[in-house]
């Protein structure tokens, strides 16, 4: 490298400015050095930049590309087998090696609950029905009306007669007709006059119906 220095520089002619001219290039000289220390530096930088740079290129990954992995699974822990007693049946077989047995108890005994029975009802006497044939009554037959015997009009007449407990009818009602008014109505007025032996429960004469039969025959 060739160094170039002005004529400023140059030795002045008189002696006054060597002193001026010596701290001059003085300046100029550290400037120079500081040039060239600049200048190799320089060159360094170059020489490093221009060597090649091994350049690789990273692909970058997706999101969606990227590998999931599933969280491990979580282990339950396994709960203690639970232990279930059998049932002790009622039925079982007795102990063999045992000779000892329960006795059953018997069923203690129910008292029977007996109603009282009620009192016998006393019995009924007997009824003794009412009489009219009685011969001491002399109750008279009823009369043929002239009527009847002229038409010969003849038959059977049944009266229902209630009797009372002093003997008399107290009501007389026709229970069958001979056939003829005339011979019906004779046979109720007569025995309407009546007279009775009433009827008797026991030793007591009550009230009773009797039914009696008069007869009219022509013969």
């Amino acid at each position: 490298m060739s160094l170039f220095f002005p004529s400023a520089y140059a030795n002045p002619p008189g002696r006054k400015n060597n002193a001026a001219g010596v701290g001059s290039a003085i300046l100029v000289h550290g400037a120079l050095i500081a040039v060239i220390a600049l200048g190799v530096g320089q060159s360094e930088v170059l020489s490093e930049m221009a060597r090649p740079l091994a350049v690789r290129l990273v692909e970058a990954v997706r999101p969606e590309e990227k590998a999931v992995v599933p969280p491990p699974p979580k282990v339950q822990p396994k709960a203690p087998p639970k232990i279930v007693k059998a049932p002790v049946l009622a039925s079982a077989a007795p102990d063999q090696t045992s000779n000892f047995t329960v006795p059953e108890q018997p069923p203690a005994p129910v008292a029977a609950v007996v109603a009282p029975s009620p009192a016998p009802a006393p019995a009924a006497e007997p009824l003794v029905e009412a009489r009219f044939d009685a011969n001491y009554l002399s109750n008279p037959k009823p009369p043929y009306p002239p009527a009847s015997r002229r038409l010969s009009e003849a038959g059977t007449v049944y009266l229902r007669v209630q009797v009372s407990a002093e003997g008399q009818a107290q009501k007389v009602e026709l229970k069958s007709s001979s056939g003829f008014p005339r011979l019906d109505h004779s046979a109720m007025e007569t025995v309407a006059q009546w007279r009775f032996v009433p009827a008797k429960r026991g030793s007591t004469a009550v009230t009773s119906w009797v039914v009696v039969p008069i007869v009219f025959s022509l013969s």
